[in-house]
């Protein structure tokens, strides 16, 4: 019963994960950083502290008493997830949301599985498994072979999307995707994909702020909440200042007062966005405490967001007018994507 529970939880964070993006398609008149930094406000600063709140008993008493080695690191993890956070926004606008899912999740699933036992390879602990452990087990290697098929899955995908390119006009591209760039968004993509991944050490690296909260009796339950505020405080300083960096460079700080954009819809739909996005962690870490924030979880939580967002992609009708090769290619490389994050599951489970 557990088990099941902790796979709803996960798979209503994944939901809520792979449908943030679509509220940012209703936002009118704005440049993409101004959207972002909004969104990203009620992500990382405004809803946070008030989940927290709301389940954590004395949450700013914990995080200010915690050791500051733990809160420095969890940071420095939220800082590094914040360039994977940012690069993904750019990932989705380039590549749309089937294709810019498939490969930064499966880049993130993948170095998700694999951050945490390298961490532990170099800072042993007593109770964590290292990539030499995995190595020296059947169930590492079998996490190590579903990362190798996941890669595969990702070489598969960028083969579609290459189809894809050549096979559409500009004009259809633009219909379907309104950016799409599929060199700008591989890139990007990959980049996205690899520190993406450093989210889920950075849960890690918080667990005594979590573990504290149970002692001083919060539900194990909603134990992670408090991990998230010091965790996103990190992405919060990426994004923001790169944000701002690009407003000033573009001349965007207009679109936050300009009269001829509908600003209250805008703040709106990027402030519904920004929640949805952090319902997925909301979500993440009640399925953690139900399945342990191991591989597991870490891959159901992106299988769940990767069906997810190819949902919504043929819903928005990204793949039509590509031949019935292209969209094969690319519907098997999402199918290779899922087999390994099955492998990795198994391989945790072992």
């Amino acid at each position: 019963m557990q088990v099941l529970l902790g796979i709803i939880y996960h798979t209503i964070g994944g939901g809520f994960s792979g449908s943030f993006y679509m509220p940012f398609n209703k936002v009118r008149g704005w440049s993409w950083e101004s959207y972002w930094i909004v969104g990203g406000l009620f992500s990382w600063l405004i809803v946070p502290p008030l989940a927290a709140y709301l389940t954590i008993p004395d949450f700013t008493g914990i995080i200010a008493s915690a050791d500051m080695s733990t809160k420095s690191i969890t940071f420095l993890m939220g800082l590094l997830w914040g360039i994977g956070g940012l690069t993904y926004g750019l990932g989705v606008r380039f590549l749309g949301m089937s294709l810019g899912n498939s490969v930064v999740l499966g880049f993130t699933s993948a170095f998700g599985a694999l951050v945490p036992p390298i961490y532990y390879n170099l800072h042993p602990v007593a109770g964590k498994a290292s990539f030499t452990d995995m190595l020296g087990s059947a169930g590492g290697r079998l996490v190590l072979l579903g990362v190798l098929v996941c890669l595969i899955g990702i070489a598969i995908s960028g083969r579609a999307g290459m189809l894809k390119e050549a096979e559409l006009t500009d004009a259809e591209k633009k219909a379907s995707v309104k950016e799409f760039s599929l060199t700008k968004g591989l890139v990007i993509a990959v980049i996205s994909g690899i520190l993406s991944a450093f989210f889920n050490y950075g849960i890690e690296a918080g667990e005594p702020l979590a573990d504290q909260a149970v002692r001083q009796g919060s539900d194990p339950l909603f134990q992670n909440n408090v991990t998230y505020v010091v965790l996103l405080w990190g992405g919060l300083t990426t994004n923001f200042l790169w944000c701002m960096y690009l407003n000033a460079r573009n001349g965007t700080f207009r679109d936050y007062t300009n009269p001829q954009t509908p600003i209250t819809a805008n703040i709106l739909f990027a402030g519904i966005a920004g929640t949805m996005w952090f319902l997925q962690f909301f979500f993440y870490g009640m399925g953690e405490s139900k399945l342990g924030n191991g591989a597991s979880s870490w891959i159901t939580h992106m299988a769940t967001i990767i069906l997810t967002a190819n949902l919504w992609g043929l819903y928005l009708k990204e793949w039509s007018g590509v031949s019935s090769r292209t969209f094969r290619t690319f519907m098997a490389g999402l199918i290779v994507i899922l087999i390994s994050i099955v492998l990795v599951g198994i391989g945790n489970s072992l």
